[in-house]
């Protein structure tokens, strides 16, 4: 696997990891919502219990925006405040729900707030009023917010996603420019020079101040015999060999009919010269 497959391969994995962060995330939150509203549904449970009742319902527990949620009850209920702050407090615990909540008891017939407190980090900073003070049996609503929001984690987690994938992104770029440019300039430095000619054996053409000269495959690998050997006489036998014979093609004149082609290619510079040495090859002269 090369660099660029590499990369790509690392970039994509990466991507998915974030991508299933976010989705167990968002699985968490479903499940989160769903231990609140049965928290919640028990906790209503023992204040019917509190009020010797043990036949009216706890209306179904609703969500709310903002990490919100309101309990209901089909009957009037009295609430005493210290026992509704110790059963919140138990059935929270023991549901493994965040300790940072506001809880607010309304009365249904004007949504005044009755009672509220809410619990913090530092106990010592717990709001917990008038603790001892019994609310008389009426229809009430207790809602609860989480003080330290999911969203806000979830909306962290995403411009994270977001930020990372775009840095991934960039990186990519720039390792393709870098590359790509890498590349050329490799390619542009693998040359050899012929007299005034630059010789490009991996792209197969000659290049004359500025003018590219196309060769074919045999031309190319005929030159680069030449060229690795200035001014020396290579004999026929081992340029048919080289090119031809060492890929199984048997060859009659065309070796000739290629040297004759690569003459015509070269002869724009006089100081180049591909001469025939009668009876034994060919020899690239270069003054």
């Amino acid at each position: 696997m090369n660099n660029t497959s590499k990369y790509l391969a690392s970039s994509l994995a990466f991507i998915m990891f974030l991508f299933c962060i976010l989705s167990c995330n968002n699985d968490s939150n479903r499940n989160f919502s769903e231990v609140t509203k049965v928290a919640l549904r028990d906790v209503g449970h023992k204040i019917l219990l509190n009020n010797q009742d043990s036949t009216s319902l706890v209306k179904p527990v609703l969500e709310l925006d903002n990490q919100k949620y309101q309990l209901a009850f089909q009957e009037s209920v009295s609430i005493h405040p210290d026992s509704l702050v110790n059963i919140i407090k138990s059935s929270f615990q023991k549901a493994d729900l965040p300790r940072y909540y506001l809880t607010e008891v309304k009365q249904c017939e004007d949504g005044e707030v009755a009672y509220s407190y809410e619990m913090k980090e530092n106990v010592d900073k717990d709001i917990v009023p008038c603790g001892g003070r019994q609310l008389h049996k009426a229809c009430y609503i207790v809602s609860v917010r989480f003080t330290k929001s999911l969203n806000s984690q979830n909306s962290s987690l995403k411009y994270l996603f977001y930020f990372l994938v775009a840095v991934i992104v960039v990186l990519g770029i720039v390792f393709y420019k870098s590359k790509s440019n890498n590349l050329e300039k490799s390619n542009n430095d693998n040359y050899a020079s012929i007299g005034s000619f630059q010789f490009y054996p991996e792209q197969n053409k000659l290049v004359k101040q500025a003018i590219e000269i196309s060769l074919s495959k045999k031309e190319c690998e005929l030159l680069e015999i030449f060229v690795a050997n200035p001014n020396q006489i290579i004999k026929r036998e081992e340029l048919e060999k080289r090119v031809w014979e060492d890929n199984g093609v048997i060859v009659g004149r065309s070796l000739d009919t290629y040297i004759s082609k690569l003459r015509k290619k070269l002869k724009e510079d006089d100081s180049i010269k591909l001469v025939n040495v009668h009876g034994v090859g060919y020899k690239l002269e270069v003054s």
